[in-house]
């Protein structure tokens, strides 16, 4: 595919990708919905339904025939949003099923800088539970690297993505890789950094609840109240008091 052909895929999208969310817009909810996420890039006004239903019919129009259009697509959806939504659609082509086979350790950089540049958790959350999560199940041995590079990194949402890329691998969860994770950020006072190990913590106690009351229980000191509680709810929830004992 020639350069011109890959410059006219990504123009038309993006063109019409930003039409269609403009046509769902409603500046009534605008304007609360940027209020709630503490954000300064402004709202459209489109709850994920309607977002979700208006990404998949352009995205069925003008399929994408290659992994570096694809990408291409992505990066300038990002980068050169005007509204929240936006880059929201931006995760929706990220996930699309129809390009599932294109992700590749080559997008890896692209949503390095959609996590830094988001920089919050409606965007990081679901770039480390599932676009991060894919690449560490297809790609295990370099992203389990970068993930334990990352869990000690400066920036905090890498931090958090290194706690929460495992957030849906339930029984394949590599265990010494979370704890590996968890580690650089147990003694820190963020409270995004406290709550995704507690999320991540509980999310493995759906499948080992042994492990994690032990693992509570060995690292009670290091572990702030907000990390115990949400890694226990669970298993509190299921009349486990021994899990507080």
């Amino acid at each position: 595919m020639g350069a011109g052909k890959s410059t006219s895929d990504s123009t038309i999208l993006v063109s019409e990708l930003r039409k269609a969310l403009r046509g769902c817009a409603d500046p009534a909810k605008a304007g609360p919905m940027q209020a709630y996420m503490k954000s300064s890039m402004p709202f459209l006004g489109i709850h994920a339904p309607k977002l979700r239903t208006a990404c998949r019919t352009v995205f069925v129009r003008f399929p994408l025939e290659s992994p570096a259009v694809w990408q291409e697509v992505l990066g300038v959806l990002w980068r050169t949003a005007q509204y929240r939504e936006e880059r929201y659609a931006a995760l929706e082509l990220a996930g699309y099923k129809r390009y599932r086979h294109f992700e590749m350790m080559a997008i890896f950089p692209l949503y390095e800088e959609m996590i830094t540049t988001g920089a919050w958790w409606d965007y990081v959350d679901p770039i480390a539970a599932h676009r991060v999560g894919t690449l560490l199940s297809l790609y295990p041995s370099p992203m389990k690297v970068q993930m334990r590079l990352w869990a000690r990194d400066e920036n905090m949402w890498k931090r958090r993505t290194a706690i929460l890329c495992q957030l849906t691998f339930k029984h394949d969860t590599d265990v010494r890789l979370l704890y590996d994770c968890l580690e650089p950020s147990l003694r820190e006072r963020e409270f995004f950094l406290r709550k995704a190990i507690g999320w991540a913590l509980r999310q493995y106690a759906r499948v080992d609840p042994e492990e994690v009351i032990r693992y509570v229980k060995v690292r009670r000191q290091d572990l702030s109240l907000l990390s115990q509680r949400e890694a226990l709810k669970a298993v509190l929830k299921a009349g486990r008091l021994d899990a507080v004992i």
